[in-house]
C-alpha cells in the first residue's frame, strides 16, 4: 500500500447505511462527539456523489471557517517566503478565497479555464489506481472536511486545507497540471502493484514533498510542503540531494515525521525533464530494472 494511505481515516457504512469516520485514538478531535457527527455527515456525502452529478456542497460552520481564515493567512504569509515562483504565480491566478471554504465546484470553476482540472468530492483514501489514474482525465479527488479547531495549525491526515491550499495551487500552473496528466497515464499502463508504488513513491518525492532551487535559495514545489505550517518552515534543513527517480522510488520513509530527505531539482525544467518523463515512459519492469541498478 502506499505510504501515504495510512494518514487516512478509514471510513465505513454499516448495513443500515450508517457511515462513521474511524479517527485515531491520537486525532484532536476523537472526543469531540460533535466533530466526529460532521465528519461523518460529510464523508456521507462524498460517499453518496455519482460522476456526473452536481458536486455536494457542504455547509460549513462559523468555527470550521475560522479555521480555514487562521490556515489560510498563516500558509499564504509562508508561501511567500518558501514557495517556488511557479507555484506563486499560480496561486495568485488561482485567486483562492482566504476568508472562507471554497467548495469543490468552486475550486473547479477557478481551476478549469487554467488547466483543465476540476475537483469531485472523496470521503477518504481513495485507491491508488484510481486516485492516480484519474489525473489523465485532469480529475483530482479531494476531501471536504477540515481539521479540528483545537489544532488549527495541525493536522494527521489530508484534509481541504492540503487538497485545496496544497494541490489546487500546485495544479493550477500548466506545467505542473502537465505532470500529474502523465502520472494518470502511466498508470493506465501499469498492471503490477510494484509498480503502482513505485510511481506512488516518485510522486511524493517529487509532487508532495519537492523542492527546487531558485536565485540561490531552496523553494518548495510540493503539496505536503505547502499545506503544512510546521514543515514549510523545516524543509530547507533536510538533507537536499539531486533528482534520482531509482532513489526516490525505492526510499524508506516516514510520514509521521518531517521528511529528513528531499531530492532537490535545479530548476522547474528539470522537474519537467527528469519527474516529467520518468512518468512518461516508466511501465511494469520499472522496479525490477530500479533494483538492478542499486546493486
Amino acid at each position: 500500500m502506499f505510504t501515504e494511505a495510512q494518514l487516512y481515516s478509514p471510513v465505513t457504512r454499516s448495513g443500515t447505511g450508517d457511515v462513521t469516520v474511524h479517527l485515531s485514538d491520537e486525532h484532536p478531535g476523537v472526543h469531540d462527539p460533535d466533530y466526529r457527527a460532521r465528519r461523518n455527515a460529510i464523508a456521507a456525502q462524498a460517499l453518496d456523489y455519482t460522476p456526473g452529478k452536481p458536486v455536494p456542497r457542504v455547509d460549513y460552520t462559523a468555527e470550521e471557517q475560522q479555521v480555514w481564515r487562521i490556515v489560510s493567512a498563516e500558509l499564504a504569509r509562508k508561501h511567500r517566503k518558501y514557495a517556488c515562483a511557479e507555484v506563486l504565480a499560480a496561486s495568485e491566478r488561482l485567486a483562492l478565497p482566504q476568508d472562507r471554504i471554497p467548495q469543490l465546484d468552486e475550486v473547479s470553476a477557478a481551476l478549469t479555464p487554467l488547466t483543465g482540472f476540476s475537483y469531485v468530492p472523496a470521503a477518504g483514501l481513495v485507491p491508488l489506481r484510481e486516485f492516480f489514474g484519474s489525473f489523465a482525465d485532469r480529475i483530482f479527488h479531494s476531501t471536504q472536511y477540515i481539521r479540528h479547531h483545537s489544532a488549527p495549525l495541525y493536522t494527521p491526515e489530508p484534509d481541504t486545507v492540503h487538497e485545496v491550499i496544497g494541490h489546487a495551487n500546485q495544479i493550477a500552473s500548466p506545467r505542473f497540471a502537465a505532470i500529474y496528466e502523465t502520472v494518470g497515464a502511466a498508470v493506465a499502463r501499469l498492471g503490477t502493484e510494484a509498480a503502482l508504488k513505485f510511481l506512488a513513491d516518485v510522486f511524493w518525492f517529487s509532487m508532495e514533498f519537492g523542492v527546487v532551487r531558485e536565485r540561490g535559495e531552496i523553494r518548495c514545489y510540493g503539496a505536503g510542503l505547502l499545506s503544512s505550517y510546521g514543515e514549510i518552515e523545516e524543509f530547507r534543513h533536510a538533507d537536499l540531494r539531486p533528482l534520482d527517480v531509482v532513489a526516490m522510488g525505492t526510499a524508506t520513509y516516514d510520514i509521521t515525521h518531517y521528511q529528513p530527505v528531499l531530492y532537490c531539482a535545479e530548476s522547474v525544467s528539470e522537474i519537467e525533464d527528469v519527474i516529467g518523463t520518468f512518468f512518461a515512459t516508466m511501465d511494469d519492469d520499472t522496479p525490477l530494472r530500479a533494483a538492478a541498478r542499486s546493486r
